[in-house]
């Protein structure tokens, strides 16, 4: 087995490499005058169940364009030298909300993606937490895993809640992702969750909502799931809604923690008890002396995908 990650910075590679016992494979990376550059493995990947770490978010350096190119030709360059089988280890990725066509003429940018990584001859892609499971699962044809957030969250939990819980949703689309979780809760709690959904339509980039909550949430303590947090918009109209319903705590929870545009000044408002990302994005936007940082957590996915990486190497064995 190799393990390889191409952010030779990144927190999770080395928290996962913790996790398998497994060290981070050397490669070389070579950067030219004009932007381009060269990838190469320095370990024979001949015979070898090969993984690559790379989230695909835009970073001070990248962006999602550069690194999503970097991964493909990576990968590339190990089949061609004879690595049996490619995994792809994707925390964040890129394109996935754009899942279907909502306007005449859309691209899908999730399926171009897809075809992308086949082209190249990966044979493995795991992900965490994506925009909109079902699409995805459908948009590869290679065998693909999906990691749920929410298992990173459980651990962390604890120091966080107090009184009765309610899991909510801040729009409609993502009424699976919070009912996964509160079954989830359910069933380690062993006492009622709450459930809530507020709602949320977009258009042309233009968010606008009636603040209208359906579920019961006077008193309780929220944990409002997204998949991830761009400009923070949308969880601060949710979590307005929900503190006009009567919630007592709002905490925000997101996979990815993108915090573009005017999130740093969304995150840092009073609605907001805490704020819970993964690791699969660093949260180099946010100023460190920062409201929205100071109400941070970040819970490591290493975990989860270190089982995954495992479970992957079990099925390849037999």
């Amino acid at each position: 087995m190799l393990l390889y990650s191409l952010d030779p910075e990144c927190a999770l590679a080395a928290a996962l490499s913790t996790q398998l016992d497994q060290p981070i494979a050397r490669h070389e990376e070579r950067r030219f005058e004009d932007g381009e550059c060269k990838l190469r493995p320095l370990s024979d990947p001949r015979g070898e169940d090969v993984y690559v770490l790379h989230g695909l978010h835009g970073g001070p350096v990248d962006s999602p364009h550069d690194k999503l190119a970097r991964l493909l030709m990576f990968i590339a360059t190990l089949r061609e030298h004879g690595a049996s089988r490619v995994t792809a280890l994707v925390p964040y990725l890129a394109y996935a909300r754009k899942d279907q066509r909502t306007k005449p003429f859309d691209p899908v940018g999730l399926r171009y993606v897809a075809q992308m990584f086949e082209a190249v001859g990966t044979d493995h892609v795991i992900v965490l937490e994506v925009h909109n499971v079902a699409a995805f699962q459908n948009a590869f044809r290679c065998t693909t895993v999906h990691l749920d957030a929410h298992a990173v969250f459980d651990p962390i939990l604890a120091g966080l809640v107090e009184g009765p819980l309610t899991v909510a949703s801040p729009d409609p689309g993502g009424v699976k992702r919070a009912l996964l979780w509160r079954e989830a809760l359910q069933a380690r709690l062993a006492e009622p969750v709450g459930f809530a959904m507020i709602d949320k339509r977009r258009s042309a980039g233009l968010v606008t909502s009636a603040n209208l909550v359906a579920g019961d949430v006077a008193g309780a303590t929220v944990l409002l799931i997204d998949d991830l947090i761009a400009s923070g918009e949308t969880l601060h109209r949710a979590a307005a809604a929900l503190r006009d319903a009567g919630a007592r705590r709002v905490l925000a929870f997101a996979a990815h923690g993108l915090f573009a545009g005017a999130a740093e000044e969304k995150l840092a408002s009073p609605l907001f008890d805490g704020v819970v990302v993964t690791d699969s994005v660093p949260p180099w936007r946010l100023r460190a002396d920062s409201g929205a940082r100071a109400r941070l957590h970040v819970a490591s996915a290493a975990p989860l995908f270190a089982n995954a990486v495992r479970d992957a190497c079990m099925a390849w064995q037999r």
